[in-house]
């Protein structure tokens, strides 16, 4: 990946992920970020995207490979169509909510 396109992804990575590293740790921790997604092996797709999403977070940009860019990529790709899918009404305690937040995004941040 050349240096313009890791710069655009960087800067797209991380508007989308508004949840602080430590922040999205414990949310990873919590029952509601372990009851939605899909999952083949028990833990979701989310879920491990959202560990993965912590050691990005927490790796200094210098040192981010090419597979730590594909990876966000997948995560702005991802923010993007759910956020497409918001549901009417109160978000706070919904899965569509949930499985956002497991993707470093919560979107109750969005207002305000």
């Amino acid at each position: 990946m050349d240096d313009d396109k890791q710069a655009e992804v960087y800067s797209e990575f991380m508007a989308c992920v508004n949840m602080q590293p430590g922040e999205l740790e414990e949310w990873l921790e919590s029952e509601e970020s372990k009851s939605v997604g899909d999952s083949d092996t028990g833990e979701s797709t989310g879920h491990k995207s959202g560990h993965r999403i912590v050691e990005i977070k927490r790796t200094k940009k210098a040192d981010l490979k090419d597979d730590h860019y594909r990876h966000m990529q997948k995560v702005v790709g991802y923010v993007h169509r759910h956020m497409a899918q918001k549901p009417g009404g109160d978000i706070k305690d919904t899965n569509w909510r949930y499985s956002l937040m497991n993707w470093g995004h919560d979107p109750c941040k969005d207002d305000g």
